[in-house]
């Protein structure tokens, strides 16, 4: 009976109803670190310094690094568990959600530590100066140096317990956290608090993370007669197909989010050369930036579960009117959305932060960015797709094109041409290329599909 109520979902419910029970589940707990960010750069944003908005901008490169464990071992343990569960494979289910829960917890430490060693070469390199140094360390001992396994592990929770439909109960852990972190900021930061400052905003996160885990943890326990995710150390194994098939999957993504990183980065570094104004807007912009792209990313990987699943069970129609139907939803909602962002540029800007030199780069830089958020939806589709089937080649392929082909040269050569908005533009010109290359590699494996349905 437990078995074909978890199955129900990908099986016979209407595809509409299916995708939504998933994708917006999934969508909330996306934004859940952009809403982090976000609270983080309004509530230090009313400090009106600055310097501390500059300090969670330039930290912003580490905690999207996290993002490289979390694909790697949640995005990749969900994906195996979801085929699993297609081929009603139940053992590897269990195996492969312990593997991932412990990959994690290393990886989350070993994290941690690095960056505590590491720490004024990791400054340095994210762009810190004299002035930006201190409140970006006070950021990051918080949210990294003390943070990293809590963040890291209850996202990666998140994703396996998704992974067999309850997507619910997914976004209930994270948006735990991320209430609580909306709770707390002001607190922390403002002065009629305890005056923290960026600190206090990194504190805010940590304590956040922590309770969104213990809720992962306690979910778990709780329902351990009816759940697939399994974190017995016991079912901890080295088989060699549940580390291929996870790290086949979850390597290529995350590549693909270690690479994002590198293009953060050095965008910074580009941004920090004009001053820590324009380092602030740009950090303002990227966060706004990121609402649209994270629900466009959260309804990609809503639909993994649905994806995977009939696509191990062979039920190829279910599998492509899903991908066709999700692909209609996502450019309207974000069509409608850079029309929004491209007049009110300058008002959504001032929520953030009142100075009239922030408003004004921030404005060209938001009109720059929001252009390519259509074509970025294609591309979000497309690896989503590729990471459900165990087509972490092409996953791979799509992201080295976006960074290190397209995305990175561009922000040498649109810098030159128009020195500091020319760098809004970057990912406008590569996400044209990656959204034409989705809908070609789409095509070819839709008609893959039906020539091995004819066979």
């Amino acid at each position: 009976m437990q078995e074909e109520s978890k199955t129900a979902l990908f099986e016979n419910i209407p595809i509409p109803r299916a995708v939504a029970k998933l994708a917006v589940p999934t969508i909330i707990s996306s934004l859940v670190m952009v809403i982090y960010n976000l609270a983080d750069t309004y509530f230090v944003g009313m400090i009106n310094d600055p310097i501390q908005n500059a300090a969670v901008t330039l930290a912003a490169p580490v905690l999207l690094a996290f993002n490289a464990v979390n694909n790697l071992f949640g995005v990749g343990s969900s994906s195996m568990m979801s085929r699993a569960l297609g081929r009603k494979d139940y053992e590897t289910v269990y195996r492969s959600s312990a593997f991932g829960f412990y990959c994690a917890l290393f990886c989350g430490l070993l994290f941690s530590l690095a960056c505590t060693i590491f720490k004024m070469p990791l400054l340095k390199l994210l762009g810190a100066d004299v002035d930006t140094l201190a409140a970006t360390a006070d950021y990051m001992k918080w949210t990294v140096n003390f943070g990293a396994v809590p963040a890291i592990l209850n996202v990666v929770m998140a994703y396996m317990v998704r992974s067999e439909g309850s997507s619910l109960h997914a976004s209930i852990g994270t948006m735990s956290g991320c209430l609580l972190n909306m709770i707390l900021d002001p607190i922390f930061i403002l002065p009629w608090g305890l005056n923290m400052g960026a600190a206090g905003a990194g504190l805010a996160t940590f304590l956040s993370n922590c309770v969104a885990f213990l809720y992962f943890l306690v979910l778990v326990f709780v329902r351990r007669k009816k759940t697939f995710v399994c974190i017995l150390p016991q079912k901890f194994c080295l088989r060699k197909e549940i580390v291929l098939g996870i790290c086949g999957v979850g390597i290529p993504a995350s590549i693909q989010n270690l690479l994002n990183v590198t293009g953060m980065t050095i965008l910074n570094n580009f941004t920090a050369g004009f001053g820590a104004d324009a380092v602030a807007a740009m950090g303002i912009t990227q966060k706004i930036n990121m609402v649209p792209m994270n629900i466009a990313m959260g309804l990609s990987q809503g639909i993994m579960p649905l994806v995977s699943y009939n696509y191990s069970s062979g039920n190829h129609r279910r599998m492509k009117e899903t991908i066709l139907f999700t692909a209609k939803v996502c450019l309207g909602f974000i069509v409608v959305v850079v029309a929004g962002y491209y007049v009110g540029a300058g008002p959504l800007i001032t929520m953030f932060m009142d100075n009239e030199v922030i408003v004004a780069y921030g404005s060209r830089f938001l009109r720059g960015f929001c252009i390519g958020l259509p074509f970025l939806c294609m591309d979000f589709l497309a690896v989503g797709v590729f990471q459900a089937v165990g087509m972490g080649k092409e996953a791979l392929i799509f992201a080295i094109m976006r960074k290190i082909l397209l995305e990175i040269p561009a922000i040498y050569i649109l810098n030159a041409l128009f020195p500091l908005y020319g760098l809004a533009y970057t990912q406008f010109s590569a996400e044209v290329v990656l959204a034409a290359a989705a809908v070609i590699v789409l095509g070819r494996l839709f008609k893959r599909m039906e020539k091995e349905k004819a066979n």
